[in-house]
């Protein structure tokens, strides 16, 4: 092997959600049909309204810079290897909304310069909002993705495509290789895995140690020495810090017995206890970033409108984690902006709560930046 890459630390940004449709869409230079077939709201432009009523006016259209704010400067400062999204909705202005699926995201397809603007790297897509407008949008979202030349996992036109990673050079370093997964426990359907001959997510049957072993094989095929290999999973509900203890097995599995390095969990609506086992960093839910959910008034405890930016680093000989700073954003005019201490510090206590039963702790910086602690190869 390049002796280049002996020690070599990869950085990566990591996030939780990102939702750029609804109300996000409505801003932005182009806009899909604001008609919404939810229960209580039916125009989109009303997520609008409901973000100008809590926090003031939002001029419109905004640039496709606008909604990433202060984000940028950190990613300036931090300059990451690569930048890795979870992107919850469908990218199309065609398609058909699924009936009762409740909640059916998308984002014109004209508004994808708000991820390249952001040099978003690696888009998963193994979760429950990709295909809201059935499979025309899915067809239409990864025909985007790949044009703007923004790598997908997660999804495909048939199984082989779906399971796929990401697969990511970063010069005289290495490889990152990303895998999708997807859980119906995220309220993903069963119908929306992809199979043979057609499209979907990357669906997993379940978290046994036979999906372990399969996962396994397909790290195998694939996996060079050196190489940083992420599974990212959506999974579990959007509310509540309690982490399932199939969600913990599963976790140590994928990192001791699959050749993983990184478990970057998602789909809870407010960032999760973190814990390091053996090394090997696990995310169980990192949180909302991109929102449209400003001036809703229900599950205000969890601050789910504080986000976070993960900069996790690795090593890449040993695939252990290195160090992580985590950025405090909250969303206001639909905007990250940057914390104020006293929300970074609320972060902070919360993630040290949650943190305890899992062997972390987290120190807050002058500048709000929040430092993850962890006691060396052990995992309680």
């Amino acid at each position: 092997m390049n002796r280049l890459f002996s020690h070599a630390i990869i950085t990566l940004f990591l996030c939780g959600d990102i939702m750029t449709g609804r109300g996000i869409d409505q801003i932005l230079p182009h806009s899909v049909d604001p008609q919404l077939y939810e229960p209580f709201v039916h125009d989109a432009r009303r997520y609008v309204e409901l973000a100008e009523e809590t926090n003031g006016p939002i001029q419109r259209p905004v640039d496709f810079d606008y909604v990433w704010g202060d984000a940028l400067e950190e990613f300036q400062n931090r300059q990451p290897d690569l930048k890795i999204i979870n992107l919850e909705t469908s990218v199309t202005a065609g398609g058909e909304p699924l009936p009762d699926k409740g909640i059916n995201y998308r984002m014109h397809p004209g508004n994808v310069p708000l991820l390249t603007t952001a040099g978003i790297d690696i888009s998963v897509l193994a979760n429950n909002h990709v295909l809201d407008w059935d499979y025309q949008g899915l067809t239409d979202t990864l025909a985007t993705l790949r044009k703007a030349s923004i790598k997908i996992a997660g999804a495909g036109d048939n199984r082989a495509e779906a399971a796929a990673p990401a697969v990511m050079d970063v010069a005289g370093k290495g490889r990152v290789l990303v895998f999708s997964f997807g859980s119906t426990s995220s309220g993903i359907p069963p119908v929306w895995a992809a199979t043979a001959d057609r499209p979907g997510v990357n669906l997993l049957p379940d978290l046994s140690t036979r999906t372990v072993e399969r996962i396994a094989d397909l790290v195998r095929k694939v996996r060079r020495p050196e190489d940083i290999v992420v599974a990212s999973i959506h999974w579990g509900g959007n509310w509540g810090y309690q982490i399932p203890a199939a969600h913990r097995s599963f976790a140590h599995q994928l990192l001791d017995r699959a050749g993983v390095d990184l478990i970057h969990g998602h789909s809870s609506h407010h960032a999760l206890g973190i814990e390091v086992h053996h090394g090997k960093l696990i995310l169980y839910g990192c949180g909302d970033l991109i929102t449209d959910y400003e001036g809703i008034g229900s599950h205000q405890a969890y601050r789910g409108d504080l986000g976070l930016l993960y900069f996790a680093r690795f090593d890449t000989q040993t695939g252990k984690l290195a160090g992580l700073d985590m950025v405090p954003m909250p969303i206001r005019k639909f905007r990250l902006q940057s914390a104020t201490r006293p929300e970074a510090e609320w972060l902070r206590d919360t993630l040290n709560r949650e943190g305890q039963g899992l062997g972390t702790d987290v120190t807050i910086e002058p500048d709000n930046t929040l430092i993850l602690h962890w006691q060396e190869n052990s995992s309680r």
